[in-house]
């Protein structure tokens, strides 16, 4: 059977009394095995009442970044949860009954088997969701698919609604069989799993998704930078719109989608309203100790300078033609579904703190952002050129 939240209780505090530990130090804890790194930001920063009933919760992956959050909202809801993977589930949930498969194919540990909802976090494959999908329509009755913010071919309408148009073969220019960009490949997988399941699936488009245990570092630089000090470096003049989604904020949104049986598109960034970029900093620094000040630099002087948006310069994405929507998405729907935003102090403070928390070589290493030295030049340049 599939482990429920009571009886993962029970088996820690057993597990930890034989070998001679502290209870109430490994309570709750999803695994024995997961980073102490990321463990303190999967307890409840508030009290979590149990749903009113009990699902029983299939997940297809669950071990990547948004996995072990979404399991242990799961729990602390008081649902029954099974992954399926290729066996990785077992190193980093003990707990969890975890039935081992191939998205290429093998599902046979699933077959007989059933569920109120399966959720397939891990691919932008449509021939693995057609698998899974066909596999699963007879044994599961809600199929929950992460897309992406990336479906949508035209960003240019302000606010974005659902309404947007999506990547097609046809406006990606491609034919079936060719390689698929990872817009495309998201936008086939959402039209593969409701024509397989129609009416019983749930699209659910993020768009960056941050906080604790983000491993690509796109709005770590942001907090990391900030807490160093001194002249930041800080894209465009500060009123271009932001919309990110913290990675609990996101998975519980997704729980709570299961638990009211609700189908269909649903954008995942926040907040409702958007942020502008220099609030978006600002309020990162309210979340550290260190002194820093913002010089705010021209779009097309970065661009000469080769530092790009969202990439030297991350979460940043500037509303230029044909994406003026990007970070302007109308919401309602969203949060009159459930979707929450907690503070952005708080995901700032946590994503910092899990950062201070890893390795000395990988806290050396930012995957995003731009590197010290260049952010120093470019700098430079940019205060001689204004004398």
């Amino acid at each position: 059977m599939s482990a429920t939240r009571k009886d993962f209780l029970k088996i820690s505090a057993a597990g930890a009394a034989a070998f001679g530990l502290d209870p109430s130090k490994v309570l709750g804890a999803p695994t024995s095995t997961l980073s102490s790194t990321l463990e303190p930001f999967l307890q409840p920063q508030r009290q979590v009442q149990e749903a009113p009933r009990a699902l029983d919760i299939l997940i297809l992956g669950g071990t990547g970044f948004i996995g072990p959050f979404e399991v242990r909202y799961a729990l602390d809801r008081g649902h029954n949860v099974t992954l399926f993977n290729r066996g990785s589930g077992r190193a980093l949930f003990p707990y969890l009954e975890t039935l081992v498969g191939d998205r290429n194919g093998d599902y046979e540990s699933l077959r007989g088997r059933k569920w109120d909802l399966v959720i397939d976090n891990s691919t932008s494959r449509p021939d693995w969701v057609e698998l899974a999908a066909n596999f699963l329509k007879d044994s599961v009755d809600h199929f929950m698919y992460v897309s992406s913010r990336s479906a949508y071919s035209d960003l240019s309408s302000v606010p974005m609604s659902i309404a947007a148009p999506t990547w097609t073969y046809e406006t990606a220019g491609l034919t079936p069989g060719d390689e698929l960009p990872y817009g495309l490949a998201k936008a086939e997988s959402e039209r593969t799993a409701m024509g397989i399941m129609p009416g019983r699936t749930t699209i659910v488009r993020p768009g960056l998704i941050i906080g604790p245990g983000d491993e690509t570092d796109r709005f770590t630089y942001w907090p990391v930078r900030i807490d160093r000090g001194g002249e930041v470096l800080a894209p465009g003049d500060g009123s271009d719109p932001v919309q990110i989604i913290d990675v609990r904020d996101f998975t519980e949104f997704m729980i709570h989608l299961g638990e009211d049986s609700t189908m269909g598109i649903f954008n995942c960034v926040g907040p409702r309203n958007p942020r502008p970029m220099a609030e978006l900093l600002y309020g990162i620094r309210a979340a550290t100790t260190e002194e820093c000040t913002f010089t705010w630099v021209d779009r097309e002087f970065l661009a000469e300078r080769g530092v790009r948006a969202y990439a030297e310069m991350p979460v940043w994405r500037p509303p230029v033609a044909g994406r003026e929507g990007f970070a302007q998405f109308d919401l309602t729907p969203e949060v009159e579904a459930g979707l929450t935003f907690r503070p952005l102090a708080v995901t700032a403070r946590d994503t910092l703190e899990y950062h201070h928390s890893r390795p000395a070589a990988r806290q050396a290493d930012l995957r995003s952002g731009l590197d010290a030295a260049r952010e120093v030049e470019v700098l430079a340049e940019w205060h001689a050129q204004r004398g």
